[in-house]
């Protein structure tokens, strides 16, 4: 990629302020070096806000009609370039190619598709009495997006911030930059006006600590670790802007007695593994009737076993690797603590499959007979591991399904819609799937707890960039 070593600042690829500073990105199945990106500083963001301040000044003016012929823009580009972002994301994070392809560039599609349709019902202005109730853009937004669903986290927030009138500069993940890179060229295609859309890349300490702190910037947009966005927070309370958050998760994910054991077993373990486990949503416990443990470990080896584990580009891959030596590593240590703890290993287990002797692959691993106590079932692995643990009640489900520190996600099985949606009602948490619904890009998403504030997805996210505005006596009496 031609730009690579360069930053998209007020609609031009600009060289950074400081040359010199770069970062290999490296291929998560052959652990080698394909590219190379610029690493940015605190006067790349100062740039990078001044441009998007003035910018500001014009789109914040513009109207729904304008934005949304914008928006049409933007997605027939994207639609059009939706293969090659495909092939970017699976080469800088290790997703099997043909799903990142369907999947992984597909939700970007959604996202956007789904925001155009949100901008479009969407009322910025009511009456209420003799008082206007306005909805007016927030102004320049700080964006940092991970790398484990590079399209969907930078789509869900470039795209409403765009619908909400708002500018922005955006910091994609320097472990996954290319999509980014890529997205950026997509924008310039569109003809999004210079200076709304900048993206600089760089880490967290240099780059993303300047975006949060810096006075020109009204809002961080942030996903990530929980650890990391406390950093964010705090980098930003001296601003007192406002701060979205989309961290981290321990989903569970209950299987009542009425469930269908196979079907509702099964499910569990693809969804857990989706993704090589680099899901934050991911259900990677699961809680199964004490009497039925044995028989649910058996099903989940066998579901495991199912789980082809190769290199992103190798037809027939269905786990790809994990996205760095940092997280395999952490994988591997969360592996072997589940066995020093006396956890039952019924699948895979510590270093990589049979014949796969480079690349970050991990094992698909399954653990029965966990505990709470455990580091396995308290601590998010964001890797192919999933934790079966029992409960006697369903009372007894509930409260261990809520003894976490996160709120993002929660999963029930049963073949009583009514008691799972007593259940669902009962676990906090910002997203409850029951019986392994289809994805819903209308649904918002967003966590309880640790897991962040916020909501993202179709016009709950554009709200988020959003101030309110009461203008009262605005009609003469």
């Amino acid at each position: 990629m031609s730009h690579a070593l360069k930053f998209f600042i007020d609609g031009e690829w600009v060289e950074p302020a400081r040359p010199g500073a770069t970062l290999p990105v490296t291929d998560p199945s052959t652990e080698e070096a394909f590219a190379e990106i610029a690493m940015g500083s605190a006067a790349d963001i100062d740039k990078a806000v001044a441009a998007a301040r003035r910018a500001f000044a014009t789109y914040g003016q513009t109207t729904k009609e304008e934005r949304l012929d914008l928006l049409r823009r933007l997605l027939a580009v994207y639609k059009r370039r939706a293969k090659e972002m495909g092939e970017a994301i699976s080469r800088e994070m290790g997703a099997p190619l043909p799903w990142a392809i369907s999947t992984q560039a597909g939700i970007g599609t959604a996202h956007l598709s789904k925001t155009i349709e949100a901008l479009e019902g969407f009322e910025f202005e009511e009456l209420r009495g003799k008082t206007l109730i306005a909805r007016e853009p927030i102004g320049v937004v700080g964006m940092i997006t991970p790398w484990n669903w590079p399209m969907n986290q930078i789509m869900c927030k470039v795209a409403p911030a765009l619908a909400a009138a708002c500018t922005m500069i955006l910091k994609p993940s320097e472990i996954a930059p290319m999509s980014g890179l890529l997205f950026a060229e997509i924008v310039e295609e569109a003809g999004v006006p210079k200076g709304v859309f900048n993206l600089v890349n760089g880490d967290g300490p240099s780059v993303g600590e300047a975006m949060s702190a810096h006075p020109g910037i009204d809002m961080m947009s942030f996903t990530g670790s929980t650890r990391a966005g406390i950093l964010v927070a705090k980098a930003a309370a001296d601003t007192i802007k406002r701060v979205h958050q989309e961290l981290g998760g321990k989903s569970p994910n209950i299987v009542l007695p009425d469930a269908d054991l196979e079907k509702a077993v099964t499910a569990g373990v693809g969804e857990c593994f989706g993704n090589s486990g680099q899901s934050c949503n991911a259900p990677t416990r699961m809680f199964v009737p004490l009497e039925r443990r044995d028989e649910a470990a058996a099903i989940a080896a066998r579901a495991a076993e199912g789980f082809k584990v190769g290199p992103a580009a190798t037809e027939g891959t269905k786990l790809g690797p994990v996205v760095s030596q940092v997280q395999y590593d952490k994988i591997q240590d969360l592996i072997e603590s589940g066995i020093r703890d006396g956890a039952r290993l019924v699948a895979g287990g510590l270093g990589r499959p049979d014949g796969l002797n480079r690349g970050y692959f991990v094992k698909p691993t399954i653990f029965a007979d966990v505990t709470p106590d455990m580091r396995i079932a308290r601590e998010e692995i964001f890797g192919p591991v999933l934790s079966i643990l029992s409960y006697e009640t369903e009372d007894d489900a509930i409260e261990l399904a809520n003894d976490t520190v996160y709120g993002l996600a929660a999963y029930v099985q049963s073949g009583d819609l009514t008691r799972a949606r007593r259940v669902a009602s009962r676990l906090r948490a910002g997203n409850v799937y029951i019986n392994d619904p289809a994805w819903d890009a209308g649904a918002p998403f967003g966590g309880y707890k640790q897991s962040g504030n916020g909501r993202e997805y179709a016009d709950f996210g554009l709200a988020e960039f959003l101030e309110i505005k009461g203008i009262c006596g605005y009609e003469a009496p």
